[in-house]
């Protein structure tokens, strides 16, 4: 029976005895953005380099002055170059997704080491596994958020039209915050998905008798155990899981915020490495996601298939079969062949009393001794 814990704590526990799993994830997502960032970097340059209204970015955070720069960018020669950079970094992110968290999760199901061999191994051996469950979380996500996007967006028309101010923004808000709570459940769901199926790819698939059994590739027989899962565990596990998101959320933002509103622009590398902490923990938050999800599918395991039972065999026998009744009997020794089986010696019957020997039980008078009184 396996043991329940607290999915919370033991989560975390995860997380940090599998640390290395999180900091090669972070490296190679830095090593993606600083990649993928010099084009921008660029774009930036020539739009701000001479502009006077680059000093409320330089010297505060101007959402304002953000969103224009974040429109320019769209324009110009540059802007084809960018979309083409954009676009290919979203291959190369999911490339090292689909490798780096197989293995994190197989890592954190098990007692291996969390090493970049490992991860990488394990990733492969999952790669196909996790490509088809993304494309099924993007079809049942379309289903679902699709609908209910066009349903808020005629709710907020319909808000601009009949209320202004504080009402207005709090009734869209509200409208918005449902739509996050329902691709959360989906997000969670689909976490579990993933969890079960490292979980299932641990066990070998039944097959005939001597037939070589193979790891269970199967992600549909995945689906049911994960929602279960969810059902009975949703208290629980939904909670956490928006805890530790909005806690993610939270640490980037601030200090995000920290680092543009009270460092000064010439120092540069406080700057990066405050923000580079705050993604740090939006990062590490989401692992303790992972870690939860696993404590939770470890307590309610996949139970492992059964031997499939020897039956005997209907139809018709093949004669040239070896084991056919009439292929015994050929194949029995003749019966001339078998040694003959020995009598049993029975013990010799007595020989007759000699007349030389007295007989024990008959009385003989001998003349020489003087008869009895």
């Amino acid at each position: 029976m396996p043991e329940t814990r607290n999915i919370f704590t033991h989560g975390l526990a995860l997380t940090l005895r599998r640390l290395p799993a999180l900091l090669w994830a972070y490296v190679f997502n830095l090593a993606l953005a600083f990649l993928f960032s010099i084009s921008l970097n660029l774009q930036l340059s020539k739009l701000l380099n001479h502009s006077l209204a680059a000093q409320r970015l330089s010297n505060g955070f101007d959402l304002g002055t953000l969103g224009e720069t974040y429109l320019h960018l769209h324009e110009g020669p540059t802007a084809g170059a960018g979309t083409v950079t954009s676009h290919a970094s979203i291959p190369l992110f999911l490339i090292v997704y689909f490798l780096l968290v197989p293995g994190t999760l197989f890592c954190y199901q098990t007692d291996s080491p969390a090493r970049l061999g490992t991860l990488l191994q394990q990733g492969l051996l999952y790669f196909w596994r996790f490509v088809r469950i993304t494309l099924l979380t993007l079809l049942v996500s379309a289903l679902i958020l699709g609908p209910l996007f066009f349903l808020q967006g005629k709710w907020a028309d319909h808000v601009d039209a009949q209320l202004v101010g504080r009402s207005a923004f709090l009734l869209i808000l509200a409208g918005n915050i449902v739509l996050f709570l329902v691709a959360s459940i989906l997000r969670l769901y689909f976490d579990l998905v993933e969890v079960y199926t490292v979980q299932l790819g641990q066990h070998l698939r039944p097959t005939l008798f001597g037939q070589q059994a193979k790891p269970d590739r199967r992600v549909r027989r995945t689906l049911a155990p994960a929602w279960r899962n969810l059902r009975t565990h949703f208290a629980e596990a939904w909670p956490i899981f928006l805890f530790l998101t909005l806690l993610g959320f939270a640490a980037a933002v601030l200090t995000a915020r920290i680092s543009m509103h009270m460092l000064a622009q010439p120092r540069v590398w406080p700057t990066f490495l405050l923000a580079q902490f705050g993604l740090f923990l939006m990062l590490f938050t989401r692992f303790w996601q992972r870690g939860a999800e696993t404590s939770l599918a470890l307590q309610s395991p996949i139970p492992s298939p059964a031997p499939l039972p020897i039956l005997p065999v209907a139809g018709p026998i093949d004669p040239t079969d070896p084991l056919h009744p009439s292929r015994r009997i050929q194949l029995a020794p003749e019966p001339s062949a078998i040694p003959p089986t020995p009598e049993p010696i029975s013990d010799p019957e007595p020989a007759p009393p000699s007349l030389d020997e007295p007989d024990p039980g008959v009385f003989h008078h001998d003349p020489t001794k003087p008869p009895p009184h």
